[in-house]
């Protein structure tokens, strides 16, 4: 081999390795089936419901939630939402995703979804205090709590918790909308 192809050869590998090696070693955290454990391990990047992720198109979206038949969830579609109830106690929406100019902009789960959830947010989802969730992730970047409850607010993660007494909902977003989003509660 010349010495022209063998630096073409390693400034190649030089450019194209650390965008593998940083790919391998990101972890995909599928709400429903993933055990993903470690705060440190979850970024808004990596979150995807029934393999629907954020930045996701509106089509992919609907053909993968709506269409598909999921065994015991109820989808709907209303306006910029794609809902998912339990069919077995079908009281209010337990996850779902919000679509703004045709992308996946917003994932939600609450309480309701614990069952199906795997991984540290199925232990977030069931905790019963701030104290216990904050065990769990981690302290917040920023947020409320008051007598009413908390939000916390994991911006550099993508995702906000909100802890009303029982009702424990959590929303992964990018952390542009975080911002105005934990300043408005």
């Amino acid at each position: 081999m010349s010495t022209k192809a063998l630096m073409a050869l390693w400034l190649t590998l030089a450019l194209i390795l650390p965008v593998v090696i940083t790919d391998a070693m990101a972890k995909k955290y599928e709400l429903t089936r993933n055990s993903v454990s470690k705060p440190e391990d979850v970024s808004y990047k990596d979150i995807s419901l029934y393999r629907v992720k954020l930045g996701d198109s509106e089509i992919d979206a609907i053909e993968t939630l709506v269409n598909a038949k999921i065994p015991g969830v109820r989808v709907e579609q209303v306006g910029r939402f794609v809902t998912m109830w339990d069919q077995s106690n079908p009281t209010a929406p337990m996850a779902g995703v919000q679509i703004t100019d045709g992308k996946v902009d917003l994932i939600f789960i609450n309480n309701r979804f614990a069952h199906k959830t795997r991984g540290i947010f199925r232990r977030v989802l069931t905790s019963e205090t701030v104290k216990e969730i904050r065990d769990l992730v981690g302290p917040e970047e920023y947020g409320d709590e008051n007598l009413m409850g908390a939000r916390l607010c994991y911006e550099k993660k993508g995702f906000i918790i909100s802890h009303l007494g029982r009702d424990i909902n959590v929303i992964f977003t990018a952390p542009a909308a975080i911002s105005q989003e934990c300043y408005t509660f």
